[in-house]
């Protein structure tokens, strides 16, 4: 069985490619607009067209580039339909075919990192994998005090393989100039680094677990699984039971859907100002719901510290957007750097982002996955105000993680179908909104 990829090589031979592919695409459209062709129409098809082979590749390799894929997926929900699927299928199959490390390894990295008598930790330990990911895998065990725990494992040379493919993504730069111009690739790729990074380190993991599970122990709403034991390679967390979103989804009871979409949206606004942190990987996986209806949440590889809460500015462009107020929208968005040089009119930042705040203007939003397809739709011709305003918007990498959250939560709960009040959520923990 294939382990982990590092053959750094190969790896980056897939990455160095895409350059030079992208390097024939501008000599061809350059042709055609010498043909003709209106110049717009020919970036905007150089656009797409770099977009979707950078999500592919992406998406087909493991590792950091995955990982790079996987923020870079932030911005799926306003491509067309045509460039988001083929990525998004690429990535779910890959995450599906993870491969179970050979059990000889996993006891082999128990014996390494907790000792050559590491099974008198456990008064069980299950061999079989209970989830699989593209860094570590998870094992049911019951530990030495009689509670059922999580043994996360680390894929050996997970980290290696990590920094190596991380040390490619500055070929990528030209690229994603292209695929995503309002984003400054250097400094996404520095914050990704940090990030992934991060990730690998699982004592960093088990302290932004331990600050989650620390703030909201006893919480009526949400359960954190408290950290065990932790080593650099391995962390043993208490076991907790629950149905995956995934599975609520598919089959639960309207009011289990919207229990769900209610708890996930108040984890989402309020851990910034509860914890100081926000989880950063909104996927079904990483939630369940409890038996008693609260809400556990998993994984902490990747969280942003947020020590003062959510930033001002978050609210008022928040405020601005929910009453249409152009001017003053314009005005926050120059303060918060996402508006540069006149790129983008007040208008046309308007249109961009108003159908993205309906949520906000009503008592309770039904999630829907018609409304995520519309916002989608939004952006799909290039000649459109919406899409030439979200082109020409600077995002600054650290506005990246808190996008992808954004989007991935909308994501979860179009899911979900839910109906949540989302007004009155965001008005309890950005109280700024209630003007």
């Amino acid at each position: 069985m294939e382990e982990l990829p590092t053959r750094a090589l190969k790896r980056g031979a897939r990455l160095a490619a895409l350059p030079v592919t992208f390097a024939g695409r501008q000599v061809v459209g350059w042709g055609r607009r010498v043909g003709g062709r209106p110049a717009d129409l020919v970036a905007a098809e150089l656009q797409a067209r770099t977009a979707e082979q950078l999500f592919s590749t992406l998406g087909e390799l493991k590792g950091g580039a995955m990982k790079a894929g996987q923020w870079l997926s932030a911005m799926e929900a306003a491509l067309p339909e045509q460039l988001a699927g083929p990525y998004g299928q690429a990535l779910t199959r890959l995450q599906e075919a993870a491969p179970a490390m050979p059990m000889r390894t996993v006891h082999q990295v128990l014996s390494e990192q907790l000792g050559p008598r590491w099974r008198e930790r456990f008064r069980e330990f299950d061999d079989r994998p209970a989830a699989a990911a593209s860094i570590g895998q998870v094992h049911r065990a019951v530990w030495r005090d009689g509670r059922v725990v999580a043994v996360k494992v680390q894929y050996p040379g997970a980290g290696d393989a990590l920094a190596s493919d991380l040390r490619q993504l500055d070929r990528l730069v030209p690229i994603v100039r292209v695929a995503a111009p309002g984003i400054d690739p250097r400094a996404l790729f520095s914050e990704l680094r940090a990030r992934v990074m991060a990730e690998v380190d699982y004592r960093q993991e088990a302290e932004a677990q331990a600050a989650f599970a620390s703030a909201l122990r006893d919480d009526p709403d949400f359960v954190v699984p408290a950290v065990v034991e932790v080593t650099d390679r391995v962390l043993v967390s208490e076991w907790v039971d629950g149905t995956p979103l995934s599975q609520v989804a598919r089959a639960g009871e309207r009011v289990d859907r919207d229990r769900a979409g209610l708890l996930l949206t108040r984890f989402l606004l309020s851990s910034p100002t509860r914890v100081g942190r926000l989880h950063g990987d909104p996927h079904p996986g990483n939630f369940r719901l409890h038996a008693d209806g609260r809400l556990v949440v998993v994984d902490y590889g990747s969280t942003l510290p947020m020590a003062t809460g959510w930033p001002p500015r978050v609210a008022g462009l928040l405020l601005a957007g929910r009453d249409r107020d152009a001017r003053r929208l314009m005005d926050v968005a120059i303060a918060a750097g996402l508006v540069v040089n006149d790129a983008v009119t007040p208008q046309g930042l308007l249109e961009l982002i108003d159908p993205m705040l309906e949520p906000l203007r009503i008592e309770a939003f039904t999630f829907t996955r018609d409304w995520m397809r519309s916002l989608t739709t939004r952006m799909s011709d290039p000649r459109s105000a919406a899409a030439r305003s979200q082109r020409r918007l600077h995002m600054p990498a650290r506005h990246l993680l808190v996008q992808r959250v954004a989007v991935g939560t909308a994501g979860v709960l179009c899911l979900l179908g839910a109906t949540v009040p989302v007004r009155r959520e965001a008005a309890v923990w950005l109280p700024q909104l209630n003007a």
